[in-house]
């Protein structure tokens, strides 16, 4: 089945599902779904409104970015590396386990509620992510390609760029996909609480004036943009990674 059509299919039994709870537990809490998706037509035609998508969009897109142009490149010098890699994974170790997330209040001291604070702590949270996969994916390159390639002559640049890296970006891609619902979350979260525009504050603040139809607008336009990261991640795989899916 073409992927387009499993959205449509998937989409529909969405608001199927939607309508059919709305009625049950009445439009008061769960408006219907043609009433959401007229306000979210309608909010579309307003500059307020794109504002919102516009800070959000830029705040999750330069979190993640910093965090795969970091963390990539990172974990495959790590990983290809076996003595680099004992002195770095017991800082892993130890700093992983630790939700980053409660580094919200040190990180407002220090860059302010704007921007720069969202990005920084989407990059923390989703940095470890995206490092232990590189890692482990450069890791488990198969021994046999590499003394293939040594036996050719290859230097240490033309090793990471033929080898190391075409091997580990299926992986790679594929934590960035799970990362950018992570992503989407923490963005939730901190615009919630710090900013002056976002989709958080966005949700936040009609919750609070019980707009309930409004609210659901600011979830769902949430949710298109952690859809859209997902299938920006996809695409780069199947652009990048195409002997894969010729497999």
């Amino acid at each position: 089945m073409p992927r387009y059509i499993s959205y449509i299919v998937t989409s529909a039994t969405v608001v199927v599902v939607w309508y059919a709870i709305s009625l049950q537990i009445g439009a008061l809490l769960l408006p219907d779904p043609v009433s959401v998706l007229s306000l979210l037509l309608t909010e579309a035609g307003s500059a307020r409104y794109w504002a919102h998508v516009g800070a959000s969009s830029w705040r999750i897109f330069a979190g993640m970015g910093l965090a795969f142009i970091i963390a990539v490149p990172f974990g495959l010098v790590v990983g290809t590396n076996p003595k680099i890699n004992k002195i770095v994974s017991p800082f892993i170790s130890m700093s992983y386990p630790v939700p980053k997330i409660v580094l919200l209040p040190i990180i407002l001291l220090l860059f302010g509620i704007g921007d720069v604070s969202k990005i920084i702590l989407i990059m923390l949270i989703i940095f470890f992510q995206v490092f232990i996969t590189s890692r482990d994916a450069a890791r488990n390159i198969n021994k046999e390609m590499i003394l293939s390639f040594r036996s050719l002559g290859g230097n240490k640049l033309q090793y990471y760029r033929h080898i190391v890296l075409p091997a580990s970006l299926p992986g790679i891609f594929t934590s960035m996909r799970l990362a950018a619902g992570t992503a989407v979350a923490v963005l939730f979260f901190v615009e919630s609480i710090s900013a002056t525009h976002g989709l958080g504050l966005y949700i936040i603040d009609a919750w609070g004036r019980a707009d309930y139809t409004s609210m659901y607008v600011g979830i769902v336009s949430m949710s298109l943009l952690g859809i859209l990261l997902y299938e920006f991640f996809e695409i780069l795989e199947r652009k990048t990674c195409k002997w894969k899916h010729t497999q």
